[in-house]
């Protein structure tokens, strides 16, 4: 008996410390969210009003405050996560990492976003800057004031947060907009096929671009004279980091619905964009930002004032990347007499410098730093990002030119958000935001709809399919594309309107635009669902942000059923892919096999030609090379189907996909089962969310979710986007969802994958997950009565000598 009592004992001190940890723990990484405190920089009382999930709803009596507020009340819940932000793109990684982030801070130096936001500071007009001004007076009001509510994370991980100017928030933008310039992928992946499969084959690898709203389009990029080509240029691998340091990389899909075609009589608003979530709380910062003159709720990247995504009283928007070509490289030649300059034609100049000081964690380095200098080679287009290559007649450098280093303007156009009153306003708003390539869906109170695209794009001699060979000083670069010609439409016939990150310019355009667009697929299923049902309302709006039908494996699953259930060896693979509704359900079979299976196939298709690294460099880029193999299996013929690698042998199409099966099935029947009718797609098509502090390790589960089965793919609206080389976990899916009734003045649909929260242990940080990976609808308030009724905390915000008491 006595074992028995001891036993319970034992269980009742167990369930005691699980108590008691959790209501401490909680604590341990709080602030105040109620009460008052008592700020200096505050001109009248602010009140903010939080809600049963966690989204703080700002009440100001004037903008000026409304953004201090903003600052201030988004450094609470989010300053590791800004401080973190600012670190990566600044180039300081190291400080907290040590060695193993120095070349990454390396590469960031050298891209200079840090430097193009100290310029644009300068520049910057004397009203957008005062608002800036205002939003981190906020930030800074929250680190000095109040250094004991600071987030444990900064103590966990041994660093004080920075102090902010308006040239960090600048730097967070321009981060963003280097991470839309994808076309920098194709021109890598380009020059790496031109140098190893030669000219002619690099031709028929060439991206497929498809607008399939334009007939005549037949998505062809024209191969360039051989001339106008570095094909004697060895290709640098360490290129390809400059296309991977995109951590805020944007996809996205986006619509709205003309009242015509919604079934509640008012414009309708969607839009889930499509980042990497997979750090804890997620990317978006969500508040209600009200003052005298602006109503808005919605959505920011932290760092950044204003709102980037939701609704005002007046419109509604949501963001995708239109891949406008903002970024080129440039191969340029060292002059062989004096390696200290570099050739336009025969004309010699000096490489400029720019010095940058890396500051390194080192336990054995006095002080526990040791610092590295660095200098930073650039010649007139801008840095070089490559080593030195050996060329056949001289050596070669690849520098990198970045438009908004020269596209810069007084004016953002992002604040005017919150003021532009139509859809017009806003169209003409977002040709002022010269720094990212969006494409900005939008409705408005009146029932317009629209889309406009943002960035300044160069008018080039050349396209930018390759890097430019540098062969005088002649500027490839002859201008910009006027921003009343970007591509953009309100009110269209069709009466809706969206936007896959699919091409949406069409034949007709008359400059070069991109050569890196999304596939057709998802923007091909939005038609379908638009032409589905003629009054469209906001639930079907959100389901359809779910939709997991795969439009590229209805068209090349048959082909494969076909070949599978003609093989013996094959055919549960041919029965499941015949049986199969092409949607990527976790729950399915189908979506696995088809994945696995197709992944194989085109490793089988590329391989022998490119070898074992360089195919995971093409492959890798899923848009460069998605419409094109598409285009081979259905014409049934390649001659990239024939493995050069063996001798006196011509492969087929059947041949490699019966060759990808095997492999597919030895690979997974060792974890899944010898039976391929009971793998499940969610099995392995997973997202895992984690803390930024316990990435890693057995704590890694603990303080995140572990992997979450999760249906879509890369390649439907129900978006579960993952790595070609290390499948099957997702990497890119909504980083949010939400849905805009125009007409409802109460609410909207609304869902992050985490929380509003960054802080460990805090209930704000993971609440909203189970909601997310369900689908389930959940609402951010934006009438005053709404915000009220599901109020849970309210802070008064109060001047220096306002009613109230400083926290103690």
């Amino acid at each position: 008996m006595k074992w028995i009592r001891r036993v319970c004992g034992v269980g009742a001190l167990l369930v005691v410390c699980c108590v008691v940890l959790f209501l401490f723990l909680p604590q341990l990484n709080d602030y105040q969210d109620k009460g008052q405190l008592h700020l200096a920089g505050l001109n009248s009382p602010v009140t903010v009003i939080r809600d049963d999930s966690g989204i703080a709803y700002i009440h100001a009596e004037n903008i000026g405050d409304l953004f201090f507020a903003q600052g201030f009340v988004t450094a609470q819940d989010r300053l590791f996560q800004m401080q973190m932000t600012r670190m990566y793109y600044e180039g300081r990684l190291s400080e907290l990492a040590g060695a193993k982030t120095r070349d990454l801070d390396i590469r960031m130096r050298t891209i200079g976003i840090a430097r193009m936001a100290e310029k644009q500071a300068r520049i910057l007009n004397p009203a957008l800057r005062k608002q800036f001004q205002r939003y981190v007076d906020g930030i800074n009001a929250f680190i000095k004031e109040y250094p004991d509510d600071l987030a444990l994370e900064f103590r966990l991980a041994g660093i004080k947060p920075d102090l902010w100017q308006v040239k960090e928030c600048l730097g967070v933008l321009f981060y963003m907009g280097y991470s839309t310039a994808a076309n920098l992928t194709t021109e890598i992946v380009s020059q790496m096929l031109l140098g190893t499969v030669g000219y002619e084959k690099t031709a028929m690898l060439l991206p497929l671009n498809i607008n399939v709203d334009d007939p005549d389009d037949k998505g062809v990029i024209t191969m360039p004279p051989k001339e106008n080509l570095g094909l004697a240029v060895p290709f640098d691998p360490g290129l390809l980091a400059y296309a991977g340091d995109r951590a805020l990389r944007v996809g996205s899909n986006n619509w709205a619905v003309a009242p015509e075609k919604s079934g509640t009589g008012s414009a309708l608003l969607a839009g889930d964009p499509h980042l990497d979530p997979r750090m804890l709380p997620g990317v978006w910062y969500p508040a209600g930002l009200i003052c005298p003159g602006i109503r808005a709720v919605g959505a920011q990247i932290p760092g950044i004032p204003g709102m980037g995504v939701g609704r005002t009283e007046h419109i509604a928007l949501s963001a995708t990347n239109n891949y406008g070509d903002m970024a080129d490289l440039y191969i340029e030649t060292v002059d062989p007499e004096n390696p200290g300059h570099y050739l336009e034609g025969d004309h010699s100049i000096a490489f400029g410098h720019i010095k940058e000081r890396l500051k390194i964690k080192d336990k054995d380095a006095p002080g526990g730093f040791r610092t590295e200098e660095l200098d930073i080679r650039t010649t007139r287009r801008g840095p070089v990002v490559s080593k030195v290559l050996k060329g056949l007649d001289n050596n070669k450098v690849f520098t990198l030119r970045f438009a908004p280093v020269e596209s810069m303007t007084p004016d953002i156009g992002l604040l005017d958000i919150l003021t532009a009153e139509n859809a017009q306003d806003l169209s003409k708003a977002m040709q002022g935001l010269a720094i990212a390539c969006f494409n900005w869906v939008f409705a408005d109170s009146s029932g317009n709809i629209g889309y406009q695209a943002s960035g300044r794009i160069p008018l080039r001699r050349n396209g930018g399919t390759f890097p430019h060979v540098v062969k005088d000083g002649t500027d490839n670069w002859q201008g910009w594309i006027e921003p009343d010609l970007m591509p953009g439409q309100i009110n269209p016939e069709k009466k809706w309107v969206g936007t896959c990150n699919n091409k949406t310019i069409d034949t007709g355009f008359s400059h070069y635009y991109s050569s890196f667009f999304a596939p057709s697929f998802r923007y091909a299923r939005l038609k379908e669902l638009m032409a589905a049902k003629p009054g469209q309302t906001p639930l079907d709006m959100w389901q359809y942000q779910r939709d997991t039908a795969n439009i590229m494996a209805r068209r090349i699953a048959p082909v494969m059923a076909g070949i599978f259930l003609a093989n013996g060896d094959t055919k549960d693979f041919g029965r499941i892919l015949a049986d199969w509704d092409f949607k990527d359900d976790p729950e399915k079979a189908g979506p696995l096999v088809f994945q696995a299976i197709y992944l194989h196939f085109a490793l089988a298709v590329f391989e022998d030609d490119l070898g074992p690294q360089k195919v995971l460099t093409l492959l890798n880029a899923w848009y460069y090379w998605q419409e094109r193999l598409l285009q081979f299996v259905l014409a049934g013929e390649s001659l990239f189907f024939d493995d050069i690698r063996t001798a006196g042998k011509t492969e087929t199409m059947a041949d490699l996909f019966i060759r990808a099966a095997h492999d597919v099935r030895k690979a997974l029947s060792q974890s899944l089962g010898d039976n391929p009718a009971q793998w499940r797609w969610g099995d392995l098509h997973t997202l895992e969310l984690v803390n930024p502090l316990f990435r890693k390790g057995r704590l890694r589960r603990l303080f995140g979710t572990g992997p979450m089965p999760m249906g879509g793919s890369g390649e439907t609206l129900y978006r579960g986007w993952y790595d070609f080389d290390d499948p099957y976990g997702v990497t890119h899916c909504a980083s949010l969802r939400f849905v805009a009734d125009m007409g409802d003045d109460e609410k909207l649909m609304a869902v992050l994958p985490g929380g509003a929260s960054e802080r460990t242990f805090h209930p704000r940080q993971k609440n909203l997950i189970q909601d997310f990976m369900a689908g389930d609808v959940r609402y951010w308030w934006f009438s005053d009565a709404a915000v009220q009724a599901h109020a849970k905390q309210i802070l008064s915000l109060v001047p220096p000598g306002g009613k109230g008491h400083r926290k103690q």
